[in-house]
C-alpha cells in the first residue's frame, strides 16, 4: 500500500503513550488543546495525536490530520465494549464500517442512526488496510482473536446490560465506543481512507465500569503489538 503520510489517533494519553516513545526525529506541535507529534514511526512518516475522548474531539483532530498535515489515511487505535457474545476481553475488533448508534432525527422521520441530509451514515473502512490489520495482528497477539465487522460510536460509556441488547440488536456492531465513528465521518468527508482498531476492555453491561478498570492495560497493549505489526507492512 502506497501512502505517504499516517494519521494516528488515540482518545487517550494511555492509547498513543508507547508509539510517541518509539518515534524518532520527532517534532511536536500544539493545534486545538491537542499535542501532534510528527516524525519516523517504524519506518513510517507518521503523525500520532491524543484527540481526547468523545466525538466532538475526535472530529477535530481528524480534521486537523487532515487540514495541516495532508495525511494519506488515519487509523484510530484504542479499547472498546463488546457488543458480541463471542467476543472476549482482550480480543481485537477491526472495524469494516461505523456509525454513530446517538444520532437521532428519529423526529423528523428518520431511522435511529441515520444523519439528515447525508449520502450515507454508515462509513466503510479502507478493507485492504483491513485485511492487511487482521494479518498483522494474527501475528502480533496469536493467543487472541481477531473479528471484523461494525464498530459503532456515540458519546456515551455503555454500562447498561439492556443498553447494550438495545445496540447490539438495532445497530447489529461488534463493538461500542466514543470516537470512530465521527473519525471516520471526517475521513469520508476529506476522502480520506481510514480504520478503527479496538480491543475489548470490558463487556458494556453491568460489570463494565470495574472491568475497564482492570483490563484496561491489557487491551491497549494488544493494540500497541498491533500497530507495530501492521506499521512496516503499509
Amino acid at each position: 500500500m502506497d501512502q505517504k503520510r499516517i494519521g494516528i489517533i488515540g482518545a487517550m494519553e494511555e492509547e498513543v503513550a508507547r508509539l510517541k516513545e518509539r518515534m524518532t526525529d520527532s517534532k511536536t506541535e500544539s493545534r486545538a488543546g491537542m499535542e501532534f507529534i510528527r516524525g519516523t514511526l517504524c519506518g513510517r512518516d507518521a503523525v500520532v495525536v491524543r484527540s481526547g475522548i468523545g466525538k466532538v474531539n475526535a472530529a477535530v483532530c481528524a480534521q486537523i490530520l487532515c487540514d495541516v498535515y495532508q495525511v494519506d489515511l488515519i487509523i484510530n487505535t484504542g479499547i472498546a465494549g463488546s457488543l458480541n457474545a463471542e467476543i472476549e476481553i482482550g480480543d481485537i475488533v477491526i472495524s469494516t464500517e461505523t456509525l454513530q448508534h446517538d444520532m437521532d432525527a428519529t423526529g423528523f422521520g428518520y431511522e435511529p442512526g441515520i444523519i439528515p441530509r447525508m449520502d450515507t451514515s454508515v462509513f466503510p473502512a479502507d478493507l485492504r488496510l483491513a485485511a492487511l490489520a487482521a494479518e498483522a495482528c494474527a501475528k502480533a497477539n496469536p493467543d487472541i482473536r481477531v473479528f471484523s465487522g461494525r464498530i459503532v460510536s456515540g458519546d456515551q460509556f455503555i454500562s447498561d446490560k439492556n443498553k447494550k441488547e438495545r445496540l447490539a440488536k438495532q445497530f447489529q456492531g461488534l463493538c461500542v465506543e466514543m470516537e470512530g465513528g465521527a473519525i471516520a465521518q471526517a475521513a469520508y468527508l476529506n476522502q480520506v481512507p481510514y480504520l478503527v482498531l479496538r480491543a475489548i476492555s470490558d463487556k458494556a453491561d453491568d460489570s463494565a465500569s470495574m472491568s475497564y478498570e482492570t483490563f484496561e492495560a491489557m487491551a491497549i497493549r494488544h493494540t500497541i503489538r498491533l500497530m507495530t505489526e501492521l506499521l512496516p507492512m503499509l
